[in-house]
């Protein structure tokens, strides 16, 4: 048999009675908690209770059996720093006859029910949770994490056979961090769940006080954090939208280079990018850029259906993972791709340090843009980089960027120079 309540109903049972729960909900938090959708997000500001609400998130149903909550940080000290969310936790808690299991950061409830906290810092953090079972995982300042360890997290939640609680992923957080912009396009501009909440939607701050500390803040990161602006973002260092010039045709006689950076994923983490560039006189045309997600056999078709428009005129080169697994997708390709110039190329250094010669270049406004609808997602994640959360593009750029210098160093003479003032190599800007 199913049991239904009414909203009403069920705020009053699992928040207003709820022993565990001693902060009474605001009227933002309320509708947050009963929020039906599978993925929400909450908050947008600072200051408006995002922490509270998902630890009321956590715990509300605790006093279900074999309920199970894990509760999200970047980092360690992230969640044991005073009144951070498992400080809070057992500011709660503790009194309660609730239990501590302090080796598993585990409080565990008479009925059985468990609220867990853990971090991602590292890549393979997420591995720890593989095999586990949550029926509610939110993650407190979500956009410090990545895409990928998100999307990870989510294959967790499990609804268990007979149950009446609901599977929940819930977040919480501001604009900015390195995970800015896949949130802001999940949640902001998709079709997932968000409530807005600020400082007036909290009246359990000084408001005054709290708009005097942000007042200090940088000017992005005010807009940020006072007005949860998702539409103002950090600016990277590398690359500044000025420096790209917008034509409306590029000369049919340039050398062009496509250069792709794979990925292997549908829906969700890294994109495929083909940059095709050319140089005439000088100057690097950015003439276009294919973007998607898809299956590594997505990834090989549209590869050759772009091999076949750009022409056999045109290089093609990919970058080549390491070990056997690289050469072998080279093998393959360079098999397939039989009447064009196609290479695999070993990448070398950090992708900041590939990046460098494109940045140089076109700081001397040597790189302009051919007008297309990709330049405005191009602009953005290169004016994010390397603070955001893609960098797709402007590996893809590098690349090819690289290719064309490698055949036309003599025509980069002033760059070079300009290297010794900026500090860069001449190997580097020259892409060996």
């Amino acid at each position: 048999m199913t049991i239904c309540f009414l909203p009403r109903e069920l705020f009053q049972l699992t928040i207003l009675e709820n022993e565990y729960i001693p902060q009474e909900p605001t009227e933002k938090q309320a509708q947050f908690l009963l929020e039906l959708s599978e993925e929400a997000l909450y908050g947008g500001a600072a200051g408006g209770g995002k922490s509270s609400s998902l630890l009321m998130t956590a715990l509300q149903y605790v006093n279900i059996p074999n309920y199970s909550a894990l509760v999200l940080r970047r980092t360690y000290p992230d969640l044991s720093l005073p009144d951070a969310i498992m400080d809070r936790a057992h500011k709660w808690l503790v009194g309660t006859n609730a239990v501590w299991i302090a080796s598993e950061k585990t409080w565990k409830f008479p009925s059985g029910a468990t609220l867990t906290f853990g971090y991602l810092d590292t890549a393979n953090d997420k591995y720890r949770y593989q095999g586990a079972a949550f029926q509610c995982i939110c993650f407190d300042e979500v956009t410090q994490f990545l895409e990928n360890d998100y999307l990870y997290l989510y294959s967790r939640l499990r609804r268990l056979a007979g149950s009446i609680i609901p599977i929940r992923m819930r977040c919480a957080g501001n604009p900015g961090g390195r995970g800015h912009q896949w949130v802001k396009d999940r949640f902001i501009d998709g079709d997932r769940v968000f409530y807005p909440a600020s400082l007036k939607d909290n009246p359990h701050l000084d408001r005054d006080e709290y708009v005097r500390a942000l007042s200090k803040l940088d000017p992005v990161t005010r807009e940020q954090l006072l007005n949860g602006n998702w539409n103002v973002a950090e600016s990277g260092n590398k690359f500044k939208r000025e420096w790209f010039e917008i034509v409306d045709a590029t000369p049919a006689e340039s050398e062009k280079v496509r250069f792709w950076d794979m990925a292997a994923t549908s829906n969700a983490g890294d994109w495929t990018v083909g940059a095709l560039l050319g140089v005439y006189r000088d100057v690097v045309y950015v003439i276009d850029v294919q973007r998607f997600q898809g299956t590594p056999g997505t990834v090989e078709t549209i590869m050759f259906q772009t091999a076949e428009l750009d022409g056999p005129d045109v290089k093609i080169r990919w970058e080549e993972e390491g070990g056997a697994s690289g050469k072998f997708v080279t093998s393959y390709f360079v098999s397939e791709l039989i009447g064009y110039d196609a290479k695999g190329i070993r990448a070398t250094g950090s992708k900041i340090v590939r990046a460098n010669p494109f940045s140089s270049f076109a700081e001397a406004g040597n790189v302009k843009l051919q007008r297309a609808h990709w330049n405005k997602t191009f602009l953005e994640e290169l004016g994010l980089f390397p603070a955001g959360s893609h960098d797709d593009i402007v590996d893809a750029c590098s690349g090819a960027f690289s290719e064309i210098a490698k055949t036309k160093r003599s025509s980069y003479e002033p760059t070079i120079n300009e290297a010794f003032t900026k500090r860069i190599s001449i190997p580097e800007i020259l892409g060996i």
